[in-house]
């Protein structure tokens, strides 16, 4: 089952990680286990020191595959506890819409509970605001909302068989599920046969816990969690009082009216497990998985054809060059040396300044931010310094970075723009501060404000959205004017030639030298190696399923990086050799032509493999997507356009030029 979750999508892309280290190694901070014991046990002294007896759950928002708006626990008018605070939130943990708060559902370590009460929710369809959450409670059914339980800092799974004799963990479980009109069970209504009632409603009202332990040898320590695992089941108990959990399921007909009591209860049970040790306490949740199972085989057969790609591209490009150079080099000795042609030609016009020059260096200066803050990102990530435990901790780095990044920003954007010869410094300073950052907060602003409308739990606070402008107006703007102080300090950049008075006369272009079909052809190769890692990147962003594999992830960002580069200068070097000499907006189209192909591919991802309904929900989903469209296509056209500026420099500064 595949569930849907809009706060991810405000990432990047990219959001749990696998707990790498081992039980002997140092713990990173806010992930060093936690020791529990039989409540005879805790505080003892020469007994186990440090240990916990009770176990708490706390419970997230709930998010559903057919819905890109996430609910609060509370929402749904489930069992709740009033009198605790929820626990603190970091910056990411906002972002992502995590809405973590306790719950009544506590126990006692090694302590079996049978079919224990924790409320009793009555409703009257007579009374306006019980039919509103009866309502509400059915919508949630209907849309197939799941919990997210969390137990030591870990979720809650539940595993159930599937084909093949392979079992499929899914760390999360339904509120319910529905029986249509003509007698067919959706989603979790088909693994129960005594489901079959016709439109009628089956609510999950109680779980059976299982919590495996492992018990640390040759340390006082305790015992430690290694796994949670739930199976959720309904019953209508005879006595709500005094439940049993015994008799048939808990049913509400769709055209139900009057009185309705719906009890909540709970088994828990302990087992000991000696082969699962706590460091590795995730891989039952990765290794299950069949919609997140990545495919080693198509991957690694994806890289091998993407590099042996960029090899060619590579040796084609540098055995036609040198060959280039060294004829261009031995005309010129030569007294009755022919004219010139070609690349050579057009030595006087390929560093003349390009039309809308300010927009390209204020694109360039916020490519360059993103690009940094995405490889130190993954980097950290690829380290194992961002933990699954930590939740949040990848979009905090992200955002902390980028806030930091200013200063790099408004340097390259400066840089350039000064060597285009610009000289109105402060609305290139501006721009580069306000333009990209601004249209992203813009459509970021929109997309709460439908949040807002529909009550759901992803909408940001009024206090965090002012905490995320402090942070762009008073850390990052200025760092972004420090950093274009020095780019128009320095000198501008000094080019290997010398720029004619005189544009020269561009020839005709045949089709295929013409900028858009070069534009066109030339995203097609960085997006042939990133579309299998897209699909489980968009799978984790919008249907809730871990993505962990952050050094297959790193590798291919690192061959995108090489494929953008090599496909710019391939087709830069064509078009210089038809005697067209404006590389620079064509060169940052071309690799940005690869978000064009991002998006296409997005749009089929919606209407093949999610099962999103609702105006907003559609509309929510296109405007995250347009964001991380903008977002890569300032990343891959950066990327072409230094590639491009190398080369040219360096092909112009090598050979023989009068």
């Amino acid at each position: 089952m595949k569930m849907c979750s809009l706060h991810r999508a405000r990432g990047s892309v990219l959001v749990i990680f696998l707990l790498l280290h081992s039980a002997t190694s140092f713990y990173l901070p806010g992930l060093a286990p936690v020791s529990f014991c039989e409540p005879g046990q805790a505080g003892k002294e020469n007994e186990v020191p440090d240990c916990k007896s009770t176990i708490e759950v706390f419970v997230n928002r709930l998010d559903s595959v057919e819905s890109v708006l996430p609910y609060e626990y509370t929402a749904f008018d489930f069992c709740a506890i009033d009198s605790e605070k929820r626990p603190s939130e970091n910056l990411g943990q906002v972002l992502f819409g995590e809405r973590i708060e306790p719950s009544p559902y506590k126990f006692e370590f090694k302590k079996k509970v049978d079919c224990k009460p924790v409320c009793t929710k009555s409703y009257n369809t007579n009374k306006p605001e019980d039919k509103a959450h009866l309502d509400f409670l059915k919508k949630g059914m209907l849309l197939n909302y799941q919990h997210h339980w969390i137990v030591d800092n870990m979720p809650v799974t539940w595993c159930y068989d599937v084909e093949d004799g392979q079992k499929f963990c899914n760390p999360g479980f339904p509120i319910g599920c529905y029986v249509t009109e003509a007698g067919r069970p959706k989603d979790a209504c088909v693994v129960n046969s005594d489901f079959k009632d016709k439109d009628t409603f089956y609510v999950f009202n109680h779980v059976d816990i299982t919590i495996h332990y492992h018990v640390v040898e040759n340390e006082a320590a305790g015992a430690r969690l290694v796994a949670a695992k739930m199976e959720p089941k309904s019953y209508k108990h005879t006595k709500v009082e005094a439940p049993d959990c015994t008799g048939g399921p808990m049913y509400l007909n769709n055209k139900f009216s009057g009185e309705l009591k719906i009890g909540y209860t709970y088994s828990v049970q302990f087992v000991e497990d000696k082969h699962i040790r706590w460091a590795s306490r995730w891989d039952y949740i990765l290794e299950s998985m069949p919609h997140t199972n990545i495919q080693w085989f198509s991957i690694m057969n994806s890289l091998v054809i993407v590099l042996f790609l960029s090899g060619m591209v590579a040796m084609i490009m540098l055995r036609t060059l040198h060959k280039d150079i060294a004829r261009y080099n031995q005309m010129d000795s030569v007294e009755d040396a022919q004219e010139e042609f070609g690349w050579k030609l057009v030595h006087g016009d390929v560093f003349r300044p390009p039309r809308k020059g300010m927009l390209l260096s204020v694109f360039l200066g916020s490519g360059t931010q993103i690009f940094i803050m995405i490889f130190v990102t993954l980097f950290f990530a690829c380290l194992g310094f961002l933990s699954p435990a930590n939740r949040g901790a990848l979009m905090t780095c992200a955002v902390v970075l980028w806030v930091l990044l200013g200063t790099p920003a408004g340097y390259v954007a400066a840089r350039f723009y000064k060597s285009f010869g610009g000289e109105k410094w402060k609305t290139n300073v501006l721009l580069t501060c306000f333009l990209c950052p601004g249209v992203v907060f813009a459509d970021f602003f929109v997309m709460n404000l439908i949040l807002w409308g529909e009550g759901s739990s992803a909408a940001m606070p009024f206090g965090t959205l002012v905490a995320i402008l402090a942070l762009w107006f008073c850390i990052s703007v200025p760092l972004t004017f420090i950093g274009a102080y020095f780019g128009f300090k320095k000198t501008g950049i000094e080019h290997p030639v010398r720029t004619n008075q005189i544009p020269r006369q561009i020839p005709e272009q045949s089709f295929y030298t013409r900028s858009l079909p070069g534009i066109v052809m030339g995203g097609i190769l960085p997006f042939g190696c990133i579309f299998i890692q897209l699909f489980f990147i968009l799978n984790s962003i919008w249907s809730h399923q871990m993505y962990y594999m952050f050094g297959f992830l790193f590798l291919v960002f690192i061959i995108l990086v090489i494929t953008c580069s090599e496909a710019t200068i391939l087709l830069c070097y064509f078009h210089l050799c038809a005697e067209d000499y404006h590389w620079q907006w064509r060169s940052f189209l071309t690799s940005g032509f690869t978000a064009v192909y991002f998006l296409v591919y997005a749009i089929h991802y919606f209407f093949s493999k999610l099962q999103i309904t609702g105006l907003a929900s559609t509309i929510l989903y296109f405007g995250y997507t347009m964001i991380m469209a903008l977002i890569f296509f300032l990343f891959t056209g950066t990327i072409g356009f230094f590639a491009c500026f190398w080369f040219v420099t360096k092909i112009y500064s090598v050979v023989k030029v009068d």
